[in-house]
């Protein structure tokens, strides 16, 4: 596994349990299963090395994204976890963009 898939499959496992701890500390189950189940599926994605699960993750990261802008913008209380879930969220987006950075920015070996 590289070290991008790596860093990749450890931000969806992260987030997941921030998900799982900031909704379910509340005892919103709901929201838990809605938040946590994505990124822990394509944290085992990863794991087992689907092509596709890095295009997903950065995809859903950009909805993470904006959803821990908006809580830590409007829930003043939730700030913490709200920015941590934005901070995540921006290493899924760049762990799973960096295969494909690398790939188009490599030297062509003659």
């Amino acid at each position: 596994m590289s070290r991008a898939r790596g860093v990749l499959g450890a931000a969806l496992v992260a987030l997941a349990a921030l998900y799982a701890w900031w909704f379910g500390r509340d005892g919103q189950w709901v929201a838990v299963a809605v938040f946590a189940l994505p990124p822990l599926l394509l944290a085992l994605a990863v794991a087992r090395g689907r092509i596709r699960a890095g295009f997903w993750a950065g995809l859903l990261a950009l909805a993470w994204f904006a959803h821990g802008v908006m809580a830590a913008w409007t829930r003043p209380p939730e700030r913490g976890p709200a920015l941590a879930a934005t901070a995540l969220a921006l290493v899924i987006v760049f762990a799973a963009s960096l295969p494909g950075l690398r790939a188009r920015f490599a030297r062509k070996r003659a």
